[in-house]
């Protein structure tokens, strides 16, 4: 069943809404789902293709345009398009699943059914820039509408446009991972602030070798855990060493 945070799409003719609803889902829930190849009651959707005729009756002047904007996006409108045509274009159809795209609040995923195609890694499609097409006549429609601009050059795309992205192989799905950006932010943003903490801690002790933790502490409006945690980190990074047992030992800053 359909819901705000659940939606379903019979086929690729439903990318531009579907790209809506998933910034509209991260906007406003951080999270949910949404599939490719179920109908609107959540049943697989199952259409017979005429090859024949698919060739000699599409249309060859459909264009995608812009999306409507709903706010900026905190991933890519176009490496998502991208990802998801990808995934229609290489995806194993002998496997009974639909095309998923998990909205988690860390990262977007859309998992694409099948390995890769013909032996190839991930590194043959990222450093080598080798393409092999599963689906042959399903890459030429695509191609014809042009939703596809040039064969191997997807991944290449979405890497420009969302240079965090990863690509994982796992339980017979390829995936590809899209980092949220206000995650990211966080992330960098929390991260300088330790590096912070952890400068006034190699201060601390360069001026007093024999300061302890709960000293630390105060100095620091940080709790003691989070002294050892700090402490901890410069020492695996090899800026400090622990002369001496814990009571009656002193610190030593290690310079480089």
């Amino acid at each position: 069943m359909e819901t705000e945070k659940r939606e379903y799409k019979k086929t690729l003719a439903g990318l531009k809404e579907g790209i809506v609803s998933i910034v509209a889902i991260l906007n406003k829930h951080q999270e949910g789902e949404l599939f490719f190849g179920l109908n609107k009651s959540g049943k697989e959707y199952k259409q017979d293709i005429n090859e024949k005729y698919l060739l000699q009756h599409i249309n060859v002047g459909m264009k995608v345009k812009g999306l409507k904007r709903i706010d900026v996006p905190e991933i890519s409108k176009e490496a998502l398009r991208e990802a998801i045509i990808n995934a229609f274009c290489h995806r194993d159809y002998s496997i009974p699943q639909e095309i998923q795209i998990a909205i988690f609040k860390d990262r977007v995923e859309i998992r694409n059914p099948g390995n890769l195609f013909g032996g190839l890694t991930i590194e043959d499609i990222l450093n080598k820039k080798i393409s092999k097409r599963r689906n042959p006549l399903i890459a030429e429609i695509l191609h014809k509408v042009h939703f596809v601009e040039k064969w191997g050059t997807g991944i290449g795309k979405i890497k420009s446009l969302e240079k965090n992205v990863k690509f994982e192989i796992n339980s017979g799905f390829f995936y590809t991972i899209f980092p949220r950006r206000s995650v990211l932010e966080k992330r960098k943003t929390r991260e300088k602030t330790r590096e912070k903490t952890r400068e006034k801690i190699i201060r601390l002790i360069k001026e007093n070798p024999s300061i302890s933790q709960n000293e630390l502490s105060e100095e620091l409006n940080l709790t003691v855990k989070g002294i050892e945690w700090n402490l901890a980190k410069l020492k695996k990074e090899g800026r400090l060493k622990r002369i001496g047992p814990a009571r009656g030992g002193h610190w030593e800053v290690i310079e480089k």
